[in-house]
């Protein structure tokens, strides 16, 4: 029987490669085909359309297998100056690094940041945005997981637990002085790391726990994911979610819930959106209007590539956060330890939500307050952002014009009594922006 649900889910891998392998080869020859020189004396618009079609499909399905580069541009000093970024790994694990921007000809700043990206179907680098408006005014470290099918099986696992001991490792190797910023997904687990730290070196607690959009309590309100939880079984996770990793990567024969199976979802949240850009993207080419660097380019470079998780990780965490809310009661364990998050007493810790946001609803996040009972109340906030949905929270306009500054100027309270960060500025205060823009702020990824 397990022989056949392994090679079953073998099978099913490859199909879905050979989709999407397919529909690759299919664009990149109508592009090669319609763009052929003798065509240009028909004079129909059909092989523009034809050519555009093609140019769009192959690069769509093409991005599907690559993880994205960081490009992060250069930092520009206040005399002037450019700095070139320089990414470079600091801790190197089977299933995730812990990397550091790090500013060429620049004195380390004196705020110090951890960012958590998510490991929920993209690569850390959809945090792009997010690392290129901190690194300015911070010395900035981001989470970059790794690709589950390029992890031989040889490896071992990877579920939450594993997960939250990643994190307690880099927060204790980066020091008491580091800020964590969690978004979405780890937030849970941030919290957790935090707690073990708390009660097993309370010398390393980070200084201060900004969380953005993360899902603390999911029961705290509804919405699609959280209903998907609750009506789908764990059974009914494993068998339609999860396949084996085909013999094309070096991961061959590890359990993965597909970065491709994962795509198929977050498109079908709001399928009649993505229909409509690429329509009007092929038509843009058409007319000879498209170009490297548009906002469809740059947005679906990043919301295409995908990448697969361990079946433990997923299953895990729809099990223990979602549905059985070991977070959200405070009933976590790690190899067995229960994880209070009530020891969490010498960390601030603030908490971000959209008011628009629809993956991670306000009132999920700001659950962690009530749970760290052990943090004075001075030492806790909360903002709640007006017209922002679940990407604008931490990467679009409403991160850069209103939350980012709160976050700064959160984590400059935490600096000892009498000093200052270096190059700390005066920002704006929050504005209400009103509806932000879709189209930038709140493109369905679901992290």
């Amino acid at each position: 029987m397990a022989t056949y649900k392994g090679l079953k889910g073998i099978i099913s891998y490859d199909a879905m490669e050979t989709i999407r392998n397919t529909n690759e080869w299919m664009g990149a020859s109508a592009r090669a085909l319609a763009s052929y020189p003798a065509f240009a004396l028909i004079p129909n618009p059909m092989f523009k359309l034809m050519s555009a079609w093609g140019r769009v499909t192959e690069r769509s399905f093409a991005r599907m297998v690559i993880k994205p580069d960081w490009e992060i541009p250069p930092i520009v000093s206040e005399d002037g100056q450019d700095h070139v970024v320089y990414i470079e790994p600091v801790i190197e694990r089977p299933f995730g690094d812990l990397v550091h921007f790090r500013v060429a000809r620049r004195a380390p700043m004196e705020r110090k940041v951890l960012l958590v990206a998510p490991m929920s179907g993209h690569y850390a680098t959809l945090l792009r945005t997010t690392v290129t408006s901190l690194l300015p005014d911070c010395e900035v470290y981001v989470t970059d997981w790794h690709n589950a099918r390029d992890i031989p099986v040889s490896c071992g696992k990877f579920d939450i637990e594993d997960y939250t001991q990643y994190l307690v490792d880099f927060i204790r190797h980066l020091g008491p002085d580091v800020n964590v910023i969690a978004v979405c997904q780890p937030a849970p687990l941030s919290l957790a790391a935090t707690a073990i730290l708390a009660e097993e070196d309370p010398k390393s607690q980070p200084k201060s726990l900004i969380l953005i959009g993360g899902p603390i309590d999911p029961d705290a309100a509804p919405t699609e994911v959280t209903d998907f939880g609750n009506r789908i079984t764990m059974g009914e996770l494993d068998y339609l979610m999860i396949q084996q990793v085909g013999f094309k990567y070096r991961g061959a024969g590890r359990m993965v819930y597909p970065g491709l199976a994962q795509l198929t979802s977050f498109i079908a949240m709001n399928a009649e959106t993505h229909a409509k850009a690429f329509l009007d993207k092929i038509f843009a080419e058409a007319r000879g209007e498209g170009s490297e660097g548009d906002k469809h380019n740059v947005f679906y470079d990043e919301y295409l590539a995908v990448m697969d998780m361990t079946a433990e990780f997923y299953l895990s965490t729809v099990e223990r956060i979602f549905k059985g809310l070991e977070i959200a009661q405070n009933r976590f364990s790690v190899n067995g330890k229960p994880v209070d998050l009530g020891k969490i007493s010498d960390v601030a810790i603030m908490t971000v939500e959209g008011a628009n946001d629809d993956i991670s609803a306000p009132g999920q996040c700001v659950a962690a307050l009530r749970l760290c009972t052990g943090v004075p109340a001075h030492r806790k906030t909360q903002h709640l952002e007006p017209g922002a949905g679940h990407y604008g929270i931490f990467a679009g306009r409403s991160w850069r014009l209103n939350i980012r500054p709160l976050v700064l100027d959160f984590i400059d309270e935490q600096l000892r009594p009498g000093t200052t960060g270096r190059r700390r500025r005066t920002y704006p205060k929050p504005v209400d922006q009103g509806r932000i823009n879709p189209a930038e702020d709140d493109g369905k990824i679901a992290i």
